[in-house]
This record gives structure tokens, C-alpha cells and sequence, in this order.
């Protein structure tokens, strides 16, 4: 039995060390090596100040910016901790309601825009941290940013076209504007 239990035990050592040590090890020092941003969470910077990361999303609600997707998470939006969606399907009323109280709430905020609301607008996504908006969201909040700050709102359609991220190889996804990385520009923009 001893006889037995020495390979086994050298073994199971051997393999715990090689697949749970110097495998990850290795993989994680490639990925540092190759994509040193993502592997740092994707940090978004202000100067030396960390602003959030490119990933998860952030709750502005200033009419000086561009809002983003409405998130599901408790107890507070944008939890990274507790993501996830509503789970509310197209027939549930609570979920006609929410997205008619954010209706509301995009009129009252800029009630000269009588353009039809995109709707990431007023959907949360199924994580409920999405840090993005499509680029028709983010064109919808531009004369409302533009009047806030008091700016041209061609400047800020301008901003919004140039932070446009395109599909990943042209095929994968869709057009879409990364919230926090162009509110971040804006700052460098306004007065």
C-alpha cells in the first residue's frame, strides 16, 4: 500500500505545482505582456487620477454629461459585485412602466429634443453594467450636453463621431461610444 501511496502523492504534488502554479503563472505573465491595459482592469485616467475602467459602467446623471445605459444591479447601480439584468420581459408591466418613467425623465431633461429615444436609453443591459451606448444614444444627448457646458453641439457630435468604437475585426458587435471615455474627453473640451 505504501508502495502505492509514495508515486501517487509525488504525482498528485507534481501536477498541483505545474497546473496550479507555473500554468497560471506563465499565462498570467503573457497576458501582461501582450495586453498591459487589460490585464490593469482597463483603467481610464485623468491626469494621475483613476476615473473608472473602460469595462463597467457609471451612473452621471449631471445633464453636463452623457448618461448611459440605465443599470438592474442592487442596491446600488452599477455594482460590479451584483451584476445582473431585470429579468423583465417585453410584457411585464413593470418594465413598461420603468422604461416610461425614463422617457419622462430624458424629456424633462432637455424637453427641446423631440427626437425618438434610442432605446439603450432606457433598457438596461442583461449585466447591468454596460459602458457603452450606441452611437445614435450618445448623438441624442449632444444638444443637451452642448447647451450645459456651452458648447457648439456640432463640437460635441464631433466628439462623440471620434470616440466611435467600430466591431471588433469589422465583424463582431455593433458601432458603440464608450460612456465614461468620452465624458472624460469632454472635460478636456469644455470651458
Amino acid at each position: 500500500m505504501t508502495a502505492l501511496l509514495r508515486p501517487a502523492l509525488v504525482l498528485f504534488a507534481l501536477f498541483s505545482a505545474l497546473t496550479g502554479l507555473a500554468y497560471p503563472a506563465a499565462i498570467t505573465g503573457i497576458a501582461k505582456l501582450l495586453f498591459p491595459a487589460q490585464t490593469q482592469g482597463s483603467l481610464l485616467r485623468e491626469g494621475d487620477r483613476v476615473v473608472g475602467s473602460a469595462l463597467v459602467g457609471q451612473p452621471f446623471r449631471d445633464p453636463r454629461w452623457f448618461w448611459g445605459r440605465p443599470s438592474a444591479t442592487a442596491p446600488f447601480a452599477y455594482n460590479a459585485a451584483a451584476s445582473s439584468g431585470s429579468n423583465q420581459g417585453p410584457m411585464n408591466p413593470a418594465l413598461r412602466d420603468a422604461v416610461t418613467a425614463r422617457i419622462a425623465a430624458l424629456r424633462e431633461a432637455d424637453p427641446e429634443n423631440d427626437a425618438s429615444v434610442p432605446v439603450d436609453l432606457v433598457t438596461a443591459s442583461g449585466s447591468g453594467l454596460d459602458p457603452h451606448v450606441s452611437p445614435a444614444a450618445a448623438l441624442y444627448q449632444a444638444a443637451r450636453i452642448a447647451r450645459a457646458r456651452g458648447l457648439a453641439e456640432a463640437d460635441v457630435r464631433a466628439l462623440v463621431l471620434r470616440h466611435v468604437e467600430q466591431p471588433l475585426l469589422g465583424l463582431l458587435g455593433a458601432p458603440r461610444v464608450n460612456v465614461l471615455a468620452v465624458n472624460v474627453a469632454l472635460d478636456g473640451a469644455a470651458p
